[in-house]
């Protein structure tokens, strides 16, 4: 007889009983049969928390792991969340979206019956489609919340669920306090419920081609290229990451009139294994290998890459100092193009009504005398993304605004135009959604790039003038994956303890500490680092991933554009090598 005084396979046996998935019941029998308390411990040592981010984890059996009896209790919770903060007399309702993970579509189909056995009109979008959809059909529809299965660019065996709010949140990701209100009625759920008992129904209904006829249409709407310029358009190389972005990808481009890009024929598909990269993330190193292979062969101008769920977008240009003969642009760099691009498209609006100079700009360049409470038109970016949004906005004569991490924050900015943050996310059309999305991110981009081959420029010609209009800035970011999430908490400690005076050579000049908040942002788990050359440094942990982060950002505008990437570069070498010291 096994020796198990916390009565861990008891728990494990009732878990069993209630587990609707063979495969999941097997992997618990297994570890039943062999005696094995250390990993059953490691299953039932606490819940995955339902937090701002949703849920994510492994897909395996247990409360601490993704599977169908977690899905069924935050179904069940969630539907009773709905239930009670609806409005007298009106029934709750939610959309839910799922993509091409494993059990992506189970967990979505167990939870559009879930929502229907606890009496909340569920729609359950009709296929496999990207993020984005969910969080456009919150508000198309005008439900009550949407459901997105995913774990966007996490690995292979992990899965995840996403929730965002509609009514006065205007289909945002959850935030506080409805994150803490959700979870309480997710625990309550699973500790008086057992899933099998939980009412469900076939009720629920199937959404119609017109929700994503409409998504394609107003996000086709976001960069149209007109006829006489389709000659001009750069030849692109597109992949799919495994993913779910193609099908709609390329529908939006028919609509908008653009040609259809070269393929990344292996990636193209949806495929849950995620075969040919090691993270199906396009940040990783080697996730755009093929990319860069199938671009060379086809003389590609640019290479367009969506994450597996379509909300983040990855660009690469030609580069010959590079082996691959390509280099892709950070999330800085795209979003202080991007957000150039919306500043201008603001200004052109708002000087076709002689308004820029008296500051009477509304959100779509329209008179603030005619719109009295619309916000003044605002580029926003998430705090560890890059000053240089800033630049733009202050040259613009437009507001701007640092979030904490994380679009749920980003999509939330009053006035909003443009948003993004430095992990690919990218929002170019609030009006139409309120969260990253890759598909009209890159819709924008391919516009922006055939506007510049029009008049004989590249995406690396529009870099450098930015750089000359407001000033060369650049960024790394170092990422310390661990093992042990303790590592992290070591790190951080220490920074606060004992705070550098120096780093690599550039004396420290602040830092400050939001685990308190401040002055313009909430508590956060942030080191803001500042040096004496205006240099930033922002160290924090990932919120979906077991990593420490250091993003390092420097600027100048002093010089020649030579003068201003020498600077940049030399600094920039400088506080990364001494980042990784501290951290090491």
């Amino acid at each position: 007889m096994i020796a198990d005084p916390s009565g861990l396979i008891g728990t494990a046996r009732a878990w069993i009983a209630q587990d609707p998935d063979p495969e999941t019941r097997g992997e618990l029998e297994a570890l039943i049969a062999a005696g094995d308390l250390y990993e059953l411990r490691s299953r039932f040592d606490g819940r995955l928390k339902f937090g701002t981010a949703g849920l994510r984890g492994e897909i395996a059996a247990g409360p601490t792991r993704m599977n169908r009896v977690v899905v069924a209790q935050a179904a069940a919770g969630l539907a009773a969340y709905l239930t009670a903060h609806a409005a007298p007399g009106t029934t709750p309702s939610v959309v839910i979206g799922f993509d091409g993970r494993k059990n992506s579509a189970v967990f979505a189909r167990d939870s559009a019956e879930l929502m229907a056995g606890a009496g909340v009109r569920a729609i359950l979008l009709p296929r496999l489609l990207p993020t984005p959809l969910v969080a456009f059909a919150v508000r198309h529809l005008d439900v009550s919340a949407g459901i997105m299965v995913t774990a966007s660019h996490n690995p292979p065996n992990d899965n995840g669920y996403k929730v965002y709010l509609g009514g006065i949140d205007e289909g945002a990701q959850i935030v506080s306090p409805a994150d803490a209100e959700i979870e309480a009625e997710i625990v309550r759920v699973a500790g008086h419920s057992p899933v099998d008992t939980l009412p469900r129904s076939s009720g629920y209904e199937v959404a119609d081609e017109s929700v994503i006829e409409a998504y394609i249409s107003q996000t086709a709407a976001v960069g149209r290229l007109p006829p006489t310029e389709i000659g001009a358009q750069p030849r692109v190389v597109y992949t799919a990451m495994h993913g779910v972005g193609w099908n709609t990808f390329s529908r939006v481009l028919g609509a908008a009139g653009f040609i259809e890009p070269d393929l990344v024929s292996a990636q193209i598909e949806p495929d849950a294994r995620f075969p040919t990269v090691s993270f199906p993330n396009p940040e990783e190193p080697g996730a755009l290998d093929l990319a860069f292979t199938t671009a060379r062969e086809v003389g590609a101008h640019v290479i367009i890459a969506n994450d597996p769920d379509a909300d983040r977008l990855a660009i690469a240009i030609p580069d010959g100092s590079t082996a691959e003969g390509y280099r892709r642009l950070t999330g800085n760099q795209v979003g202080m193009l991007l957000g150039w691009r919306a500043a201008e498209a603001v200004a052109q609006g708002a000087a076709s009504l002689g308004l820029m100079a008296r500051g009477e700009v509304g959100t779509n360049g329209g008179a603030a005398a005619a719109q009295p409470s619309v916000a003044r038109p605002t580029l926003a970016c998430s705090v560890v993304s890059s000053p240089a949004l800033a630049a733009v906005a202050a040259d613009y004569g437009l507001g701007f605004r640092e979030t904490l991490t994380g679009f749920k924050w980003v999509s939330r900015v009053p006035g909003l135009v443009f948003g993004y943050e430095e992990a690919l996310g990218y929002l170019v059309n609030p009006t139409m959604l309120r969260d990253k999305d890759g598909i009209s991110a890159a819709v924008a981009f391919l516009s922006l790039a055939s506007d510049l081959a029009v008049d004989g420029f590249t995406i690396a010609d529009q870099l450098d003038r930015f750089s000359e209009r407001f000033g060369h800035f650049d960024s790394v970011q170092i990422s310390l994956r661990v093992s042990d999430l303790a590592r992290i908490d070591e790190v951080m400690a220490a920074l606060r303890n004992n705070p550098p005076q120096q780093i690599g050579g550039t004396p420290v000049a602040s830092i400050d500490d939001l685990k308190g908040g401040s002055a313009d942002l909430p508590p956060s788990d942030i080191l803001r680092i500042r040096t004496e050359d205006g240099s930033r440094i922002m160290v924090r942990p990932s919120g979906t991933e077991p990593k420490l982060k250091v993003y390092i950002d420097v600027s100048s505008a002093r010089g020649s554009l030579a003068k201003r990437k020498k600077s940049v570069a030399t600094r920039l070498a400088a506080l990364e090598a001494g980042m990784r010291e501290l951290i090491s």
